[in-house]
């Protein structure tokens, strides 16, 4: 193994055990004061981080069983792909959510603590991950029903050695499409209407423009999550240059297309609140250890 090559691994693990660090803490702050715990968007804030937080572990899971040429029984493989598939499915169905949740605070303001009450915020969050699964989870049910024996071979990891006809890597990627696109139209709705609410004289003008910039922090965000989708362009547009070019765009590729916006997007979001950043600052500079928060 080529120092170049240990270098990059761990780069690559310090990168996500650093996130994912962060990401614990901020969950653990989010814990530690009893407004977060029953504020709707709060709620769909901590759900962000346990996303992100999944698809970061798995991630790293796949990139180690990879960079040793680990090969895995289909059946466990099947399980890391779906997990990885369906939080990347995920994260813009949440924003969705997060986004709609700022619509109904500010359009419809006398309504807001009857209709994003925490119950139905927590009773969301398992349509969300129904919705987000149904992609790839057809593709291995169709599979082990038609195929069984194929999920006891062992493979190296990746979605591609679960894909067995060319027809369920293009439906996954219009599936994908389709939903990024959707959500788009989602936010610019939302933003649109928030921006509508804030040019009204009896509308709270404060409220609305936080709110018209949180919505721009979604877009933002799910303009990190659709980077991921570049990177098969990119490699496909690498592939042509010399090898040794290759090899180190490659990882370049990888590394910030792929891992640092779904890094960074939790991340952003949790420095720009006001409530929120202090208390993780403090959480994450003493570990969370004596640390004392104000009351709830």
């Amino acid at each position: 193994m080529t120092d170049e090559r240990i270098f990059k691994m761990f780069l690559i693990l310090f990168t996500h055990i650093l996130f994912i660090y962060i990401n614990v803490v901020m969950m653990v702050t989010l814990r530690s004061k009893a407004t977060f715990c029953h504020t709707a968007r709060y709620i769909l804030f901590g759900h962000m981080l346990l996303n992100d937080t999944l698809h970061l572990s798995v991630g790293l899971v796949l990139y180690v069983l990879n960079f040793f040429f680990i090969t895995l029984v289909r059946a466990a493989c099947s399980f890391l792909v779906l997990l990885s598939a369906t939080t990347f499915t995920v994260a813009p169905l949440n924003l969705a959510v997060m986004s709609l949740e700022r619509y109904v605070a500010v359009c419809f303001p006398l309504h807001h603590c009857q209709l994003a009450t925490p119950a139905r915020t927590l009773l969301a969050i398992p349509f969300i991950w129904a919705a987000g699964c149904v992609n790839v989870l057809s593709d291995v049910c169709v599979l082990f029903l038609a195929k069984p024996p194929f999920y006891l071979a062992h493979t190296v990891c990746t979605l591609e050695q679960l894909l067995v006809a060319p027809w369920q890597g293009l439906k996954i990627l219009t599936l994908n499409i389709l939903l990024f696109v959707s959500v788009a139209l989602l936010l610019l709705y939302t933003y649109i209407a928030i921006l509508i609410e804030a040019r009204s004289a009896s509308s709270d003008k404060a409220s609305a423009h936080k709110a018209m910039k949180t919505v721009l922090l979604h877009a933002f965000q799910l303009g990190l999550s659709l980077m991921s989708f570049l990177y098969v362009f990119l490699e496909s547009l690498f592939s042509r240059l010399p090898f040794d070019i290759y090899k180190e765009l490659r990882f370049v590729n990888f590394f910030v297309v792929v891992i640092l916006p779904r890094c960074l997007s939790s991340l952003v979001y949790g420095l720009r609140d006001e409530a929120f950043k202090p208390l993780f600052k403090r959480h994450f500079l003493f570990c969370g250890s004596r640390v004392k928060v104000g009351p709830p």
